[in-house]
């Protein structure tokens, strides 16, 4: 076998860690340009394909997060059928409906096409506010290290679920989400949860994103509150 042959099998051989990372799309100062319109997976259930085991399994429920997700019931009242907003984690969650990113050298946002909300991320070097007031998102900051942006949020009002089954956080949760390009078309990304009222350690959930196609867009999306089907009864 020839020597160079040999050495492009080892090469082939080597598995891609962590900090490598192909070719992809940057920004003028070099740090990775996430902009696009991308398609996120339908996460109904966050306590499945946790990067922290193996198996599924319950979540690290707190005695208050635990009786909170017992009594949950979306048949009673789901806030989001009553077009309130989803709330940061519940809009990464939910399936069919793509995430469009707008990056500047100050600022990164995720457009949602579910109900046209958005979420700011500012990547000037400010900190959270020392008077934060809740919100339905948060409050977000970012910064990279290394090809990875790590993004961290807090001042959630408690107001929602993380997931469609109900999985419960309160006012006290922290967010770090992360994400890499794997190859210039697919994002790694990493959530981790971070809430002492709900969890009795934080934990973690993993996906991939895609990279939607040139010419698919987001589209409108319109909410009716007064939405009979829901009230009444007609749809659980």
């Amino acid at each position: 076998m020839k020597i160079a042959t040999l050495a492009a099998l080892l090469t082939l051989s080597i598995p891609m860690v962590w900090g490598q990372t192909p070719k992809i799309p940057r920004m003028p100062d070099e740090r990775p340009d996430f902009q696009g319109v991308w398609q996120h997976p339908y996460v109904p259930d966050m306590s499945k394909n946790r990067e922290d085991q193996k198996s599924e399994g319950p979540l690290p429920f707190t005695p208050a997060g635990a009786a909170n997700f017992k009594n949950y019931d979306p048949a009673k009242f789901d806030y989001t059928g009553h077009c309130l907003p989803f709330g940061l984690l519940r809009s990464m969650n939910v399936g069919g409906y793509p995430i469009q990113v707008m990056q500047n050298s100050k600022y990164l946002a995720f457009l949602f096409e579910q109900n046209t909300w958005f979420n700011v991320v500012y990547l000037d070097g400010r900190g959270h506010p020392a008077d934060l007031a809740p919100t339905w998102f948060g409050h977000s900051i970012g910064k990279f290290d290394g090809d990875t942006l790590v993004v961290d949020t807090v001042g959630f009002n408690g107001k929602t679920r993380l997931d469609t089954i109900g999985h419960p956080h309160s006012d006290k949760l922290h967010v770090i989400q992360k994400f890499r390009y794997t190859d210039p078309d697919h994002l790694a990304y990493e959530v981790t949860i971070d809430d002492p009222v709900m969890y009795t350690k934080p934990w973690k959930n993993e996906r991939v994103f895609a990279r939607l196609p040139p010419g698919q867009e987001l589209i409108e999306y319109s909410c009716e509150e007064n939405n009979k089907d829901f009230s009444e009864g007609h749809i659980k």
